[in-house]
This record gives C-alpha cells, structure tokens and sequence, in this order.
C-alpha cells in the first residue's frame, strides 16, 4: 500500500492505455487537488492489474473512503475484483471510516450491480460524480459533429457565429476569481451549491495548463456564459458552468461548447463528457434545466451505475443514511 503517493506521469499514461475508461477523478492531478485541500490520499497500484486512488473525507456526519470513477480494473476478473475490494475495505478499516464510497466507470445494466452486490456492495443514498452523462466522440469530422446535433443546437451555435460571439479562453488567476463569482451568482438564481473558490484555485494549480475557463462574449465585450473545462488522459470534461442574464437571450453557451468541442478535437482528445443530466423522468432533478441544451450536442447518452457503498461500521453508516437521505430531498437530487 502506497500512503500518500501519487504515481507519475509516466505511471499514469501506461494506466491510461490499459483503462481508457478513466477519467480526471483517479488521477495524479486530481489526487493533488486533494492533497492541497488537507486531504488525505491513498493509491493502490495492484500490480499492473488495477488502480485507486482513495480519498480520505472527514464529513461531519462520519468519516468515509471515496474512490471517484474507480477502482480502475478488468470487471470480468471476479476474483481480482474481490482481491481489491478486500484491499480496499482494509484501507477503510485502518483510516476508520464508517464506509467507502464508489462509483466505477461501469454501465448501469442489471448483470453489472449484481456484480457489485456480490462483491458486498449497496446502492448509495447520494450520487457521486456524474453518473448520467453525454460523452461526444470526437473522432468524427466538424461537419459529422454538427450534422448530429439537434436542429434546434446546430442553429443556436451558427447563430452565435452570425452574432459575432467569441470564445476566449484562460486559466489565469483573475479569470477563476471572476468565474466564481458569476457561479455563485448563477448558484443563487438556479439552487445549486457552487464549489468554494479554494476548491477552484486548487483544481487550477493542480492541472495547470489543463484547467481552463472558457467565457463567451458579445462583440461588445459583454460576458454570457462560462465553463470549467479540465483535460486528462483521453477526456475533456465540461465540468463547471456559470452563467449572466444576457446568456438567457444569447446563444453564449453554445458557442462556448462548440469552441470546446473543436480545440479538445485539435488537441487529440477522444472524447468530451458533457458531465451531468439529469436521470429519465426525473423532471425536478438539479440536472433537469441542462438536460435538453446537454443532450441537443448529440453523442451518446451515458448511464453509469449509482454509487454504491461498502459498510465498515453499520451504526455509524445507519447515522449517515439519516443525513444524507434528508439532503438528497432536500437538493432534489
């Protein structure tokens, strides 16, 4: 077990290759992020046959284990699965926590929560990452991208050509400090709780380069809308938006994505994960309002299993079901 240990770029490329699947939340600059915040970080590297990255949370409401988007590993190896997860529940015991927190990069099927199930596992009362999601192919051409977008989409995003919006784009420190404030603005007028600025300085001093702030402007210079866009592996993330009042009237948001889609596409990234809409008939999900303008980029729409949750103590889990089941209401999530 390697406490505190984050592999290397090298390491992490050759993890890549062997689980394209992984996206930003195992890896080295996200376990940084983390490390920046005060928390503690765990990795495990079985021996070329998984990976992950464990995050130690101190919540108010019991101290737990997550592992975002992992561990990574071959799923049909039901006895290296269980070697893992028997790791796994041993890191949990030994930080004391009440629980560990997962949600692979498997699909939602019903063969694929049985294997779960089987390996000790219950449905979460919370979610954890984006677990419903539009991920965009990128090795289609431009005008292959366009002709599978809505038409309602493909016309807002030539609108904003015709208008004149431009997209610019930075990871400055100015430019993190004025997209958290839009977002807490934005945070206000839609109910949802943004994350804290540290949060966003870290992210940007832990990927560099590969976080950056879009922002979609008027001719004149005025700002409509904003997007964290973070880059790792084969991935681009559109993982934090915000957003003005002049964005209702304007297509800013689309012209923010397409200029997204297009640099990750010239960059040589596979793919662009939209990051989060909302379940099937879920209508007062915290999704539900970006639903329709995610899904118009066409794609394909993406159903990972929920969290689940590994139970170390059971009373201090029961404690917890009674927090977080209040606040899952009470967020409409």
């Amino acid at each position: 077990m390697s406490q505190n240990k984050i592999v290397d770029s090298e390491q992490w490329s050759k993890i890549i290759t062997k689980f394209p699947e992984a996206n930003f939340l195992q890896s080295p600059n996200y376990g940084r992020v983390n490390e920046i915040l005060g928390e503690k970080i765990i990795t495990e590297d079985f021996g070329g046959n998984g990976y992950a990255l464990m995050i130690v949370r101190n919540a108010k409401r019991g101290r737990y284990l997550e592992v975002p988007c992992g561990p990574l590993l071959n799923w049909k190896k039901q006895e290296l699965a269980k070697q893992i997860f028997a790791t796994i529940r041993e890191v949990a015991k030994m930080e004391k926590c009440v629980f560990v927190r997962t949600r692979p990069q498997l699909k939602n099927t019903p063969e694929n929560i049985k294997m779960l199930e089987q390996l000790g596992l219950a449905k979460s009362p919370m979610h954890l990452a984006a677990e419903h999601t539009v991920m965009i192919h990128l090795d289609a051409s431009e005008e292959e991208l366009l002709a599978e977008m809505r038409r309602q989409t493909r016309y807002e995003v030539r609108r904003a050509d015709k208008l004149g919006i431009k997209v610019i784009c930075d990871n400055t420190e100015e430019l993190f400090k004025e997209f958290h404030q839009v977002q807490a603005d934005t945070a206000k007028r839609q109910g949802f709780v943004p994350p804290n600025l540290k949060t966003l300085m870290a992210e940007r001093e832990a990927f560099g380069e590969n976080a950056r702030i879009y922002v979609a402007e008027t001719a004149e210079g005025d700002k409509l809308a904003y997007g964290l866009i973070i880059r790792d592996g084969l991935e681009g993330d559109y993982y934090e938006a915000a957003s003005t009042d002049l964005n209702r009237k304007l297509p800013g948001a689309y012209a923010l994505l397409w200029r997204a889609m297009r640099d990750l596409k010239t960059d040589g990234y596979e793919r662009f994960n939209l990051w989060g809409i909302a379940p099937p008939g879920q209508p007062h999900h915290r999704y539900a309002g970006v639903t329709t303008f995610k899904t118009g980029f066409g794609g394909e729409i993406v159903e990972y299993v929920p969290a689940h949750d590994l139970v170390i103590s059971r009373a201090g889990y029961l404690k917890d079901l009674i927090v977080e089941k209040a606040r899952k209401k009470r967020r409409h999530l």
